[in-house]
């Protein structure tokens, strides 16, 4: 069984569109998030712990709201700045530039215990956090992520989606949706099975579904 680690069902719900029937279950776990510049390094660790967690394969995902000319703010950030400053407020802060180039993107990281053959999809094998925590003298191999020096390897899937940022309109969606416009409408004025199908987190798990069926 695959647990799909989030609070969110309606994420679970996307996944199964993807997935054999019955193959994927919710894990509401809360993992620490660490800080990190970008959105693998988040994912990969949040794996790790919930796989510890949950000892059975694990699913953990990722993602943001990266504006191009302001360096990709708020980007790994964009939970935080979401629930301090508001979308009204990014909005705001991008109604002003003459380019407001963005891009939704997810990283999904999966987990199994074990190690992975090469592929196209890129796999994560150091756990920066870990590293640090351990420091040049400690030998508890055995320990816990916060000690292990070899780190449990972690698939990353990446999911892209480009659009720019719009004055809100919509009532759909969550979170961004309203201001984030791809392709002539935001995310907040398309149907869920529309938005599910164009999706960062769509695109995401077709690609983890295709190389989970294959091995």
């Amino acid at each position: 069984m695959l647990r799909y680690v989030t609070t969110n069902p309606g994420k679970v719900r996307e996944a199964e569109n993807y997935l054999p029937d019955g193959s994927i279950r919710q894990l509401d776990f809360d993992y620490a998030e660490i800080q990190a510049t970008e959105l693998a390094p988040i994912a990969a660790r949040g794996a790790r712990e919930a796989y510890h967690r949950a000892d059975e394969p694990v699913l953990v995902d990722d993602a943001g709201l990266f504006i191009d000319p302001l360096d990709g703010f708020p980007g790994p950030y964009s939970s935080y700045v979401e629930n301090t400053l508001g979308i009204d407020r990014v909005w705001e802060i991008a109604s002003g530039l003459d380019d407001r180039r963005a891009a939704f993107r997810c990283t999904l990281a999966y987990c199994d215990g074990d190690g992975f053959a090469a592929s196209p999809d890129p796999i994560d094998r150091d756990d920066r956090v870990a590293a640090a925590a351990a420091g040049p003298g400690d030998d508890e191999a055995d320990a816990d992520d916060a000690g292990r020096r070899e780190p449990l390897p972690v698939k990353l899937f990446e999911g892209y989606v480009p659009g720019r940022i719009v004055a809100p309109r919509g009532d759909g969606g969550f979170g961004y949706d309203p201001i984030f416009e791809h392709d002539g409408q935001t995310f907040g004025e398309m149907a869920t099975e529309r938005k599910n199908a164009v999706s960062h987190r769509g695109r995401a798990l077709e690609k983890f579904a295709e190389w989970h069926a294959g091995r």
